[in-house]
């Protein structure tokens, strides 16, 4: 298997993905603490550098990208200064923003993160989660109908900002299975159990537990293979794949159930994991891998990038060299 893995990357190179959910922007304020506020029990944090990324799906198109595929989101932004932002980032990334709508009724979303000796101090987030309007969700759908039919999968990226709708999965989901497209999900709890008969399915526990309302704890295998098998009757996927933090990764798909331990790594952040893995599962699932090269591939990459402080896309050329050193 280790020595498919140059020719299953380069094959990365000749796909396109249509991501559509929230994009948002990461600002980092980096600084040092070295005293505690007189005005109240908080640290002062002494600024030395900020750094402001994409975010959310737009750091999913950055992950597809930086695998050597062509990423197109489809998403909201707001009319205001970190639109504006947004959109030179964009420019400067070289990626295409002909799915990206402006919205009159919505903020860009901003998460600043205050970081102070590679600790986390704090996040501030600026931001509105109501769903979109009738009009932007038209606006949206034209989007979608215009760039997934020359797409080789749909992955949505849900952060709960009210981008994604009921209606736009389904239509979405539609015309994905009338063209032959694989749709992958990456789900938050308002929109969870709407994602009917996709082909792959990624939570998190979080996400299972307050999607299902049931009890999971991460290491009970017989609990964990209970909620997949509701959560794949429910919605009538094809598979699941969970991911289990430092227990690893879950995987139920194409008549096979496999469960992968995490890699032992220092970790300094798990911000953007999730966003990497879906990245990840969503070109292996377009490629048609085995159900454990996907997972395991998905794995290790998701792991690779906590251990960077901050968002960060995945390093393709690190990724093949540890798959092909562990063996995967």
């Amino acid at each position: 298997m280790a020595q498919m893995l140059p020719e299953i990357f380069q094959s990365f190179n000749s796909l396109r993905v249509l991501i559509i959910g929230d994009v948002m922007l990461d600002s980092y304020i980096w600084g040092a603490v070295d005293r505690i506020s007189p005005e109240a029990p908080v640290p002062i944090v002494n600024v030395k550098k900020r750094d402001v990324r994409l975010g959310g799906a737009a750091n999913v198109a950055l992950n597809i990208q930086a695998l050597g595929a062509t990423p197109f989101m489809v998403a909201l932004y707001g009319d205001d200064d970190a639109g504006k932002r947004l959109q030179q980032i964009v420019k400067d990334q070289k990626l295409s923003s002909e799915g990206l709508v402006v919205s009159v009724t919505r903020p860009t979303t901003v998460k600043t993160r205050i970081i102070a000796s590679s600790q986390h101090v704090v996040r501030v987030d600026d931001e509105s989660d109501k769903p979109s309007t009738s009009e932007e969700e038209d606006e949206l759908w034209k989007r979608i109908e215009t760039l997934l039919p020359s797409c080789h999968a749909v992955i949505f990226e849900d952060y709960d900002k009210g981008v994604i709708s009921t209606g736009l999965i389904r239509k979405t989901v539609t015309l994905a299975k009338q063209l032959g497209k694989p749709t992958i999900v990456d789900p938050k709890k308002r929109n969870f159990v709407a994602y009917e008969q996709v082909t792959l399915f990624k939570p998190n526990l979080k996400e299972m537990r307050e999607g299902l309302k049931v009890e999971l704890e991460a290491g009970n295998q017989v609990q964990l293979e209970a909620a997949i098998k509701i959560l794949k009757d429910k919605l009538q996927v094809e598979g699941v794949m969970a991911t289990l933090s430092e227990h690893g990764v879950y995987i139920d798909f194409q008549n096979e159930k496999i469960k992968l331990p995490a890699h032992a790594r220092e970790i300094a952040d798990v911000s953007g994991a999730g966003d990497t893995v879906v990245s990840i599962a969503a070109l292996c699932v377009a490629l048609k891998l085995a159900p454990k090269q996907i997972a395991a591939l998905s794995n290790l990459g998701g792991g690779l990038v906590c251990q960077h402080v901050g968002v960060v896309p995945i390093d393709k050329a690190e990724l093949l060299a540890e798959a092909e050193r562990i063996g995967i």
